[in-house]
């Protein structure tokens, strides 16, 4: 009943979503209150706009952006390398992704990303690419200089997940290693000549690195599934030294995911930006909130908010699954924008590379564990401890089948002592 309670609200939500792009210039207004409520209450960000690389800020696109990036703890899919690198190690299926992302005016990001998971092993790389028409004209509105201001970033991810079992999901630590870089056109001086070399004065070249942490448990849990319920994760990012003056953006994040129910995810993520040049200037902290519920097994639909003084932003989203390909459709509202069909639009297609056999394999455990309580329940105790002893061969982590042996050598323990009792002594 609560499940399907819960694909009607979906559904309505999907309607309105799909209804607010199209118009609502009352909608428009309201959002515009909204936001100088938001400002009446943080105020603006004196220390805003400080940093170097925008593009560090700018999402991909995907599912995380669809939750208004409230995705450290939830980091299930390929968007965890924006977010949590810890999440690779985590992966249920090897993804590869495409993602664009209409950003603000002409702006435009570009995504290309790879993950996979090797046991306790994950491993991804990706790259993003930020570009800006950029034109200047003198002053008799000629065309002087023209091209693409850009940046863009290369990542490369590894993390692994100690003490994972049955019951708790492990430890996963990751680390990111991020290369980025800046180009500028080449633009005039006061005399309306261009000056060779001076958009290299202006472009650069920096690493960097993010380093995570994510943990899975069950806490409160409802509903029967081997998926845990609950996510944690810490994460600090782009670490590294100044560019050209400019303190890069980092930030520590902390995250909490939970899941009350199957088809539903509830996350909230606190931000702290810090300007490691100096403390003093740092931006202030933020959060964002954000939920996602699966619909149907192909359709999916996810909402948030981020609350930052000067720029908070509403954000909504659906995803469809078919087959082995999903694509995540992403709406945003903020401060920067206004309502349009195709502003703040973003697109990903992922597509499904396979599990590497994790799934066949839980389900032969699962199957030998249930033979072996079957042959348990008539006595069989030879054939069940076969049964779970093959379990554990292939996966020791698999804890109920240890249960069920250690169940079985106290009861051998106590039927020894049974008849040690009867016997006499002459």
């Amino acid at each position: 009943m609560i499940y399907q309670k819960t694909r009607v609200f979906s559904a309505v939500c999907l309607f309105l979503c799909l209804l607010m792009p199209l118009g609502a210039a009352d909608f428009q207004d309201s959002y515009g209150t909204f936001a100088d409520y938001l400002n009446n209450i943080y105020g603006i960000d004196d220390n805003a706009g400080l940093t170097a690389f925008p593009i560090l800020k700018i999402p991909m696109g995907g599912r995380s952006e669809g939750m208004a990036s409230a995705f450290t703890a939830v980091s299930d899919d390929i968007s965890f390398i924006e977010y949590n690198p810890a999440g690779s190690s985590m992966l249920a299926k090897s993804e590869l992704a495409f993602f664009h992302n209409n950003w603000i005016a002409d702006s435009k990001v570009e995504g290309l990303v790879y993950a996979s998971r090797f046991g306790n092993l994950g491993i991804a790389a990706g790259g993003k690419w930020l570009y800006v028409p950029f034109t200047e004209y003198n002053m008799y509105a000629e065309r002087v200089s023209n091209g693409y201001f850009s940046e863009g970033a290369a990542i490369l991810n590894t993390s692994y997940n100690f003490l994972s079992g049955y019951y708790f999901g492990g430890v996963s630590v990751g680390v990111s290693l991020k290369g980025v870089f800046r180009i500028m056109p080449d633009y005039t001086q006061d005399d309306d000549v261009i000056k060779n070399g001076s958009g290299m004065s202006q472009s650069a070249f920096m690493g960097m690195a993010d380093v995570g942490v994510l943990t899975r448990f069950n806490f409160l849990k409802s509903y029967a599934s081997r998926e845990k319920n609950t996510s944690a994760a810490l994460v600090i990012k782009n670490i590294g030294p100044p560019v050209l003056g400019e303190p890069l953006p980092t930030v520590m994040a902390a995250g909490i995911s939970y899941k009350p129910i199957r088809p539903l995810i509830l996350a909230f993520d606190f931000y702290m930006p810090l300007n490691m040049m100096d403390f003093g200037l740092s931006e202030k902290p933020y959060y964002a909130v954000g939920t996602a519920v699966n619909v149907t097994k192909f359709l999916s639909m996810r909402a948030g908010t981020m609350i930052k003084a000067g720029g908070s932003r509403i954000t909504i989203g659906s995803a469809v699954t078919l087959e082995k390909i999903a694509v995540d459709v992403n709406y945003t509202l903020d401060l920067l924008t206004q309502l349009q069909p195709l502003n703040r639009v973003s697109l990903g297609l992922r597509l499904d590379l396979g599990d590497d056999g994790r799934q066949k394999k839980a389900d032969t455990v699962n199957e030998l564990y249930l033979l072996g309580l079957d042959a348990f329940a008539q006595g069989k105790y030879s054939e069940a401890k076969s049964c779970w002893q093959e379990a554990l061969k292939i996966d020791p982590t698999f804890e109920p089948a240890r249960e069920g042996l250690n169940m079985l050598g106290n009861r051998q323990d106590l039927q020894d002592r049974v008849e040690d009792l009867f016997k006499l002594d002459f």
